[in-house]
């Protein structure tokens, strides 16, 4: 699977990867955006940030790459820099289906995105995402499964996903809310053919919110691929805002909060890729320092005391606007 490909990579950034959420559409749930991105948030601006971010990511080591048809024209950003770029071969691609993006281009959007996990929402969006990004697409997530999405039950979407990766595309799931890990052992259990359907998993890890974390060592110990998003908590573990014990920990260890947040991840032996979803090269920098970062068993113990109910955590998040 081309997750191999990550396996081999000898840079210490490896298994850092980059999602483009945060510059591939103007609105999105992390604060601080008016600070973060141009003036304006054009497509072109945002077109040209993405590039920068990726040239960046590349440059320093990165080589997995996270998009998703809701995240505004992403696909679109990435597939351009690849076409400019046809000596970089050796990155991984991902992308997500089962969000439709519907702001067209606002940030004051009444709604943002439309979720459908349909056999013809996938097929809509697999010929989407194909125009754009062709044979370099490695990975096809479903976006956001819960326990109740028909996804995990639809024996016609499960055929044809096998279908999809008899072909040579890795097929595999992001998660979201408190039941993350409910949602994730419902996926190890399809199987098409008798053979499991997943090969990856993506779910949000963070800090504040474990609760998945056994969930995903099973994942993991099932030969599937852990790719962890919202490391950052949607900035809630980043800069001047983060919790005390957290900006405690990065004083002594001469860091920044994110590399922290970010490092505390790097070091659970199932994460196979941790996203950094930076909006400006600096943080892209900062992010990409968490490999280095020397944490010790006293520094782990404080950070584990950050850990919120979930009911808790989604709520907020659930509350935080597009902006």
């Amino acid at each position: 699977m081309p997750f191999a490909r990550l396996a081999t990579a000898t840079t210490a950034t490896a298994h850092i990867g980059l999602g483009l959420a945060a510059v591939g559409r103007p609105g999105y749930i992390t604060p601080d955006r008016d600070c973060d991105l141009p003036a304006g948030r054009t497509p072109d601006a945002l077109r040209e940030r993405a590039h920068e971010l990726l040239d960046a990511a590349y440059a320093q080591g990165v080589r997995y790459l996270d998009v998703a048809r809701s995240y505004g024209r992403a696909e679109e950003f990435l597939a351009e820099w690849l076409r400019a770029r046809p000596d970089v071969q050796d990155v991984v691609i991902g992308s997500k289906w089962g969000y439709t993006y519907t702001a067209d281009w606002r940030t004051d959007a009444e709604v943002h995105e439309v979720k459908d996990h349909s056999v013809a929402a996938f097929e809509r969006q697999y010929a989407e995402a194909a125009a754009l990004l062709g044979d370099r697409l490695d990975l096809y997530q479903i976006h956001s499964v819960t326990p109740d999405s028909p996804a995990l039950t639809d024996p016609a979407l499960h055929a044809r996903l096998a279908e999809l990766a008899a072909n040579g595309v890795t097929v595999g799931i992001s998660t979201s809310g408190p039941a993350q890990a409910e949602a994730i052992r419902a996926a190890l259990a399809v199987t098409v053919d008798g053979k499991p359907l997943f090969r990856t998993v993506q779910a949000t890890y963070n800090l504040l919110e474990t609760s998945a974390a056994a969930a995903l060592a099973e994942a993991h110990d099932a030969g599937l691929t852990v790719i962890v998003k919202e490391a950052l908590a949607n900035g809630r573990l980043a800069g001047p805002g983060a919790p005390p014990a957290l900006r405690a920990v990065a004083g002594e260890t001469e860091a920044t909060c994110d590399a922290v947040a970010i490092a505390a991840i790097l070091r659970l032996p199932w994460a196979g890729v941790v996203l950094s979803g930076a909006a400006t090269a600096v943080q892209l920098a900062s992010n990409l320092h968490a490999p280095v970062v020397d944490l010790d068993e006293g520094h782990l113990t404080r950070l584990g005391e950050l850990v919120e109910e979930p009911a808790t955590y989604w709520k907020h998040r659930s509350e935080l606007p597009w902006s």
